[in-house]
Formats: C-alpha cells, structure tokens, sequence
C-alpha cells in the first residue's frame, strides 16, 4: 500500500532551487511511487504559479503571496492550515521539514490536533548562532526545541549538523545522510573547442586559469578573500562568481579597490541545469567557506572533475581532506584555513605548478563520490532509514 508523505519546503522549484530544494527533487524522483507519495506545501513566491502543480514525483501545493518577508512570516500559519485540510483528503502517514524553519509549521500542525509522526532534515549552512539566536528567532526558539524533542527521526546531512541536536536536549534517533552528485549530469567534460567558446564569453582565453565559485554572494561564502587573493597570483588566474546575493556590491566594490575588476566576472543567476556547463570549462572550483552544513557545490566541483579549495568549516570536514589534517586519509583537496587570503594564494599556485598531484586528487574525489555520495544511494538509504521509520 503507498504511504503519503506530506513535504513542508519554504521553496521549490522552478525557482529558489538551493541544496534543499534540489535534494527534494532528486531524491523523491528516484523512489518508487508504489512505495511513497509525496505532496508538498510551499510559498507561491510569484501569481504566474500554479496553486497546483505536479514536479516529478511531488505534487506541489502553493499557499500565500509574494517572496517578501512578511509573506515567509504567513506561510507558516497558511502552511499548517492547509495541512489539516489536506489530511482529512490525502491521509498522510508522516511529515517531512525541509530544513530547521519548517519545524514552525509542523509544530503548529500539531497544535492544530493533526498529530502525524515527522523527520526533520537538518540542511543549513549557517552557524548555529544564526540560526538559533538571533533576537527574532529566538523568542520562537520553544517551538523548535519542542519540534527536536517530538520528531521520530532526525536526517542530518554532516555529522556537525547531527552534534547541534545535543544542544536540544533531544533522544530521538538520528541518522547522517548527506546530500548528493548526479554524475551522469557532472562528469561530463566539454570538448577543448567547447571549453574555448564558453570562455569567450566571459572575455578569457584558453591560457587563463580560471577559479570558479557556484555560490550566494554572501559573507559565509568568502569571496572577499578570493578576490583579496588574486592579487597574490599571476595575473592570468580570474575568478567566475556564479551567484547572486546581498553582498554583490560590496564585493564589485572590493574587486575595483584591489585592482581586480578585471579579473572577476560577476555571472549572477544560473539555473541548477546549467552549473555543470560552467565547471566544465573552468580550471579550479574554491569557496573558502566560513561556515557550512554540508556544501553540495564542493561534490558537484569533484564529480566534474575539478581540484577543490576549501576550509574544513562544519560539514566540509566530513569529505574535504588533505594530508596535513588527515593524514590517514586520501586526499581530496587543498584545504585553507578560514580568513586566508594568501593561503589561497598559495593553494591556486600548487595546483597550477603541480599536475601530478591534481590527477591523484581527482581520482580520490571520484572514488570517495562513486561509495557514498550518488544520489541513487541517498534516495535508497532515505527510504529505507528515514521515510519507513514514519509509516
């Protein structure tokens, strides 16, 4: 007999696609529709969409209006609401909140009398403190505790994220299943003429060595040290930022006050599709993270092939090694400590100077992503160590 699953997601695609949205995606499409159902409840971020509207294998359900943050205030109220009503329909066996916010509706969805059993997936990026103290967070931070305490599973994509559950007080089950690659979509590399081509767009040509970062242009993210970084290397390494976020300005301002402007190319909005384009034609992905959960640009980098600079910042520690910190371990990139503009520097400079050892690398990563980070092994292990605990 099929079991409902009933998703609470902030956002889906076709917009707003980040790591959750895409794990949502490419996992409920690679389990049997005999097995599970999956019906979600999002915000209509715009009115040209559809109130309803099937996406693989989810049926989307869009409540509210509009993306402004009052509107992400009331989906939590008109989130649960229509959960109720759609339960006396639908039936569902159990919850599933995509990441620590949508606790509030499944929380009020209890309150509301509909007392389904519910995993909440940890999937954030930012720091704990940001996520749980700030001043207009933390006066519902009772509801999150509560939301911990009363899941019937935790699905944590890094073991750093499962260690914040201490801080709950909370005992039920937890389980570490990270997010994952479609290498069929990732491994492919372009033709040398295609590469040449899609460089030409950006003004760059073939002898540049070209860093690329798909990542919010955010303080989390660290841009500001790659582009204090560039300075430190020769003059034919340039960064593509492909991202949008708060702190564009700040960031072309910082590039113009470097000397770098000319040397950074500010890409914006590139749909989930198209990534694999753009690390295929690039030289070197980086993003010297100063926190993160867990980091799926860094697998989708490795799968198309490319050396990795990183920090070991939360969930990057679960896969990013090297052999200062890891000595037991293959290496899998250059790792930077946070805040290390002329490590950078150097990391960008050994990678180009020594070939040998990025081609050992690669292998490393491929290895390390074939055992244990294909999305058809998550989906597999979602559905038997997560979604059956529900049912």
């Amino acid at each position: 007999m099929t079991k409902r699953i009933l998703i609470f997601s902030l956002a889906y695609y076709p917009r707003h696609v980040g790591g959750a949205e895409v794990a949502i995606k490419e996992i409920t499409d690679r389990i049997s529709g005999e097995e599970f159902e999956f019906h979600m409840i999002t915000l209509r971020f715009d009115d040209n969409l559809p109130k309803t509207e099937r996406i693989g294998n989810v049926l989307i359900h869009r409540v509210g209006f509009g993306g402004k943050y009052i509107s992400k205030i009331l989906y939590v109220p008109l989130a649960a609401m229509y959960a109720k009503r759609l339960h006396r329909q639908e039936m569902f066996a159990g919850v599933w909140a995509m990441m620590t916010y949508m606790l509030f509706p499944t929380v009020l969805l209890h309150m509301l009398g509909v007392r389904l059993p519910y995993v909440v997936t940890l999937q954030d990026g930012d720091p704990f403190e940001y996520v749980f103290k700030r001043p207009h967070i933390r006066v519902f931070s009772p509801l999150l505790r509560y939301g911990f305490r009363h899941a019937t599973i935790v699905q944590s994509i890094s073991t750093y994220l499962a260690d914040w559950l201490q801080k709950f007080g909370t005992t039920c089950p937890v389980v570490v299943v990270p997010n994952g690659v479609d290498m069929q979509k990732f491994s492919v590399r372009g033709t040398e003429k295609e590469k040449e081509l899609f460089r030409k767009k950006f003004g760059k040509n073939k002898n540049d060595i070209l860093l690329i970062s798909t990542s919010r242009l955010v303080y989390k993210n660290a841009y500001d040290d790659i582009i204090r970084a560039l300075k430190k290397i020769s003059e034919n390494v340039h960064l593509i930022a492909v991202g949008q976020g708060k702190d564009e300005a700040y960031l072309r301002d910082l590039a113009m006050k470097e000397g770098a402007s000319a040397r950074v190319v500010f890409v914006g909005h590139v749909d989930y599709i198209d990534i694999p384009k753009y690390l295929s034609a690039s030289d070197i992905f980086i993003r010297p993270s100063r926190s993160e959960g867990m980091g799926n640009s860094f697998i989708e980098a490795m799968a198309s092939g490319l050396p990795v600079i990183a920090t070991q910042e939360g969930g990057l520690s679960d896969f990013i090694f090297d052999e200062v910190h890891n000595p037991d371990k293959p290496k899998t990139a250059w790792v930077v400590p946070r805040d290390a503009p002329d490590a950078i520097a150097h990391a960008v400079e050994d990678i180009v100077t020594h070939p040998e050892k990025v081609r050992e690398v690669v292998h490393n990563t491929r290895v390390l992503i074939t055992g244990s980070y294909e999305w058809d092994t998550i989906a597999s292990r979602m559905s038997k160590e997560v979604f059956t605990k529900l049912v």
